[in-house]
């Protein structure tokens, strides 16, 4: 294990401990000896990492701390490259310029190793079909109104037409919004059917945001969703 990864663990170690954690737990996990771990905490500190504690007493990264870029492992740095593009080109326009607005930023701020591997990253989007826009119709406004309405907990109003072309008026409360290769797929709760409905967005003939909220929390409903669903929660 390089020196790098081997503080990138400790801080994930200190993440995992509420209150402070001494220094011999701390080496003896890492594998190292007490004097090697006390200059990998000095060298934390020095990057700006709030590690409060001495030696004999124990150590506890203070709350609200948040890893800098500088500590992404190249896994990480990967994962953030793939996303971020994904997103880039699947998305709204305004959802992929923060996507592609957000990877500058990160990529600002690494060191320059890492920047060339987010840069220069083997993981690559492939194109989408341009000539077949079955399930992916809706304008970029239409999905940023229903982003919108899923953050703030809007009821949405829609002039929906099902697979075999019946239309109706659905009152549903979003809770979530799928972005699938051709497909983007609303989650909601259905005041009509009382249940659950997923409803793709290229059938969408009309929408409107109301001023209604709906009742409990977005995320419950979510929860809520993921049960009826067989669906395991996000860790």
């Amino acid at each position: 294990m390089s020196r790098t990864e081997r503080l990138l663990q400790l801080m994930q170690i200190l993440r995992r401990h509420r209150f402070p954690v001494s220094g011999a737990a701390l080496s003896q996990e890492l594998g190292i000896s007490l004097r090697s771990l006390y200059r990998d905490i000095a060298t934390l500190q020095n990057q700006g990492a709030k590690i409060a504690g001495e030696a004999g007493i124990g150590y506890v990264l203070q709350p609200g701390f948040t890893l800098p870029p500088l500590m992404f492992s190249e896994e990480e740095i990967a994962a953030i490259a793939l996303g971020s593009r994904w997103v880039a080109e699947q998305a709204d326009h305004k959802l992929a310029m923060a996507a592609r607005d957000a990877l500058a930023k990160i990529a600002a701020v690494l060191p320059a190793e890492a920047r060339l591997e987010l840069e220069g990253s083997g993981l690559l989007i492939g194109p989408s079909n341009s000539n077949d826009n079955n399930g992916n119709s809706a304008s970029d406004e239409q999905l940023r109104q229903i982003r919108q309405a899923i953050r703030k907990q809007n009821k949405l109003v829609l002039e929906y037409q099902d697979e075999t072309g019946a239309a109706s008026l659905r009152t549903i409360w979003p809770c979530a919004l799928g972005f699938f290769d051709k497909l983007r797929v609303i989650v909601a709760w259905c005041e009509l059917r009382k249940d659950f409905r997923h409803f793709r967005t290229d059938r969408i003939q009309s929408l409107e945001v109301t001023d209604a909220t709906y009742p409990g929390s977005r995320q419950a409903l979510l929860k809520e969703w993921r049960v009826q669903q067989g669906i395991r929660a996000e860790s």
